[in-house]
């Protein structure tokens, strides 16, 4: 291990990027526990001013892949199942990717969230927790959660509980509070083999850099999108980037609310929004509210959920996604998938 922290840590003109097969080794020695606790938090510190490349957040995205359990599913479910990788650091602002894939699986688009408690160096409220206000059991292992997306198309992991490394690693990660080449590969895990991804990131640039990955992971059809603190949710107080890989090759265009009627004033955006709040919020645009109190929320909701309809091929265009979504919320199909989540806990 070392020998991997010389040679990221010389310093801004001395580090190197790791070949593939060196930070396979790194990674697989921070995995398994034989790199100490201080050789861990010093290589990742090391990442973390050098700044990883792709070839050393795929080898770490491999390595976590190894140590994961995977969740057995029918190949019906698995050929419609959309991951959405969301940021492990939680969110301040409102997770709309909750009522969203909620309402993707009402669809019948099988829909897989994932996370851990919330995570520096953001801490903020993750969905885990917010999950557990809605009185979903966040604690279901693999067997559970396979059952429920396949009876409901509905599912979400606790990453440490797929993944027992990441149990081991927090509280280095707790400890030197910075972000680290984890905060990528962790999204990527892919804990339900599906072959379609969706996912946020805070910059371009960013986008840019993990193109590459993307092209030596099993993904046939990638999404990334320009979204609210990095995650896959886009605002509606502006535009977004959405980027498309697919076949090798990558695509975009800008999404903008207004040209949908659904531009709401950043005035109007509440946070940071506490798990329970969040809660309240998701089952008030769930339940068809359209008060001025989730004004906000509601058109986030709608604006994802037909952007999602449409790049999931749901409908052709986003205007229908907008008109299934709004019918949706009007039928409160969403409240009534989600007390079928609830109670399916109950019944396992």
């Amino acid at each position: 291990m070392q020998q991997w922290i010389k040679e990221t840590a010389r310093g801004k003109r001395g580090a190197r990027d790791l070949t593939y097969e060196e930070a396979k080794q790194a990674a697989e020695a921070i995995m398994t526990g034989t790199a100490s606790p201080a050789q861990t938090a010093a290589f990742l510190i090391a990442e973390r001013i050098k700044t990883e490349s792709p070839e050393e957040l795929l080898a770490f995205v491999e390595a976590l892949r190894e140590q994961s359990e995977q969740l057995l599913l029918p190949q019906a479910v698995q050929e419609k199942l959309i991951d959405f990788a969301g940021p492990y650091t939680g969110r301040h602002s409102f997770l709309a990717t909750i009522p969203v894939s909620i309402l993707l699986a009402e669809n019948g688009i099988p829909s897989f969230l994932h996370s851990s408690d919330a995570l520096p160096p953001k801490y903020a409220t993750s969905l885990k927790e917010v999950l557990n206000k809605l009185g979903i059991f966040p604690e279901a292992d693999a067997c559970q959660t396979a059952k429920t997306l396949e009876r409901l198309s509905i599912g979400f992991a606790a990453a440490e509980k797929l993944c027992k490394p990441f149990l081991r690693i927090r509280q280095i990660r707790e400890e030197i509070g910075v972000r680290t080449i984890l905060n990528t590969a962790e999204k990527l895990v892919n804990f339900s083999a599906s072959g379609k991804l969706m996912m946020g990131a805070f910059h371009r640039t960013a986008i840019q850099k993990m193109y590459p990955v993307f092209q030596h992971l099993s993904y046939q059809e990638v999404f990334i999108v320009q979204g609210a603190e990095g995650s896959e949710d886009v605002p509606v107080h502006r535009g977004s980037f959405v980027f498309s890989i697919k076949d090798g090759g990558m695509t975009s265009f800008i999404l903008k609310p207004e040209e949908f009627g659904l531009h709401v004033d950043e005035s109007k955006l509440k946070k940071p929004l506490p798990a329970e709040e969040q809660a309240e919020k998701i089952v008030a645009v769930l339940s068809g509210d359209e008060s001025p109190d989730v004004e906000y929320e509601r058109k986030q909701v709608i604006m994802n959920t037909a952007l999602r309809c449409y790049l999931f091929k749901v409908c052709p265009t986003i205007e229908e996604g907008i008109r299934i979504t709004e019918h949706q919320l009007q039928e409160k199909a969403g409240l009534n998938l989600l007390r079928k989540w609830r109670a399916s806990f109950t019944r396992q």
